[in-house]
């Protein structure tokens, strides 16, 4: 018995020390997609004809114990009536024995490009600062190994991304650096566990589609992410569709994500690998100013944790709105 706990603690503290080195501030779930691109893009803030509050909350494997969980609350606006937004967001993210809180302030700028305001031709430049806090509890590793402080283990953190977007017509593209500096030599625990360098670009683009006169209107997208340290990337292809109703619009769609890198598993006896998969059906609402969507994604591989899936939910209010200028189908924008 003692040898099976010895050698649980070994694999939770491996798994612990891999999740202190990939953490990155907000994790990138498929919450973006609904109405939410601000959380990861910093050139979003303010883009938007009204001002945007949103609340999201994401738990994962319901019955598993310290599963992984996510909340967000974010808040973006224009400044006035200038071409200037602002925004703040906050989290907390907790996965196992680590945690991670923190919040950013974010700047952007919207240039015009169009001969008037009815044609949307605006390229955006956003820059978000924010201060993280990681957190390792080994307080529960007393029992097994007394080399372990047996301590709540912390590290702050400063960092900042930048990003562009661009929106023509019913066009749109997003490019962002996440973890812009590199922060050598910050470390978390007395065995010189570091992270240096948690850079990761994003990269997204979309259109939506819809005839002259229709209720309906249909949004296929992709985003790219890659993680300069680890060297991983993965995609998310999306499909989401809309009908417009008198008191707002309800939406569905679905993601699906595909890691490029393979992790090996014993297989009896052979040596087998699968990569990341996930399926993420999704469904919100808008009704007024008020707007609520759910997604739930399904891991696809063979071997998983548990079979619980991963449940999210979005909450957002909207005030402070302007009349729309755009004549595009352009949900992020109008």
């Amino acid at each position: 018995m003692k040898l099976t706990k010895k050698i649980t603690f070994l694999l939770v503290l491996c798994f612990s020390i891999h999740g202190l080195q990939a953490q990155e501030g907000i994790p990138i779930y498929s919450d973006y997609l609904t109405d939410n691109y601000y959380l990861i893009h910093p050139s979003m803030a303010g883009v938007a004809n009204c001002n945007k509050i949103r609340l999201t909350g994401r738990q994962q494997w319901f019955g598993q114990e310290n599963a992984p969980s996510l909340q967000t609350l974010s808040i973006n606006g224009r400044i006035g009536d200038s071409q200037s937004g602002i925004g703040a967001i906050a989290f907390n993210d907790k996965n196992g024995y680590h945690s991670q809180t923190g919040a950013y302030l974010t700047y952007a700028h919207h240039l015009m490009f169009s001969r008037n305001t009815i044609d949307l031709n605006m390229l955006s430049f956003g820059l978000s600062a924010g201060m993280m806090q990681y957190k390792l509890d080994e307080t529960a590793f007393v029992e097994f190994d007394p080399i372990i402080a047996g301590i709540e283990q912390s590290a702050t953190d400063f960092n900042v991304d930048f990003g562009f977007s661009y929106h023509l017509i019913n066009f749109y593209a997003h490019a962002t650096i996440k973890n812009l500096l590199k922060n050598e030599g910050v470390n978390i625990n007395e065995q010189g566990v570091s992270y240096d360098n948690l850079t990761t670009y994003l990269f997204s683009a979309g259109n939506v589609f819809s005839k002259f006169g229709s209720d309906w209107s249909f949004e296929p997208s992709i985003l790219y992410a890659y993680k300069d340290a680890t060297k991983e990337s993965f995609i998310d292809a999306n499909f989401k569709a809309y009908r417009d109703f008198d008191f707002g619009s309800i939406y569905a769609g679905v993601s699906y994500r595909r890691s490029f890198d393979g992790a090996e598993f014993i297989d009896g006896n052979t040596i087998s690998s699968q990569k990341l998969q996930y399926f993420t059906p999704l469904l919100g609402i808008e009704y007024n100013n008020f707007m609520f969507a759910y997604t739930y994604s399904y891991q696809a591989n063979s071997i998983v944790l548990g079979n619980g899936g991963y449940h999210q939910l979005t909450l957002g209010f909207n005030f402070g709105c302007r009349k729309e200028k755009y004549d595009c189908n352009c949900p992020s924008v109008n």
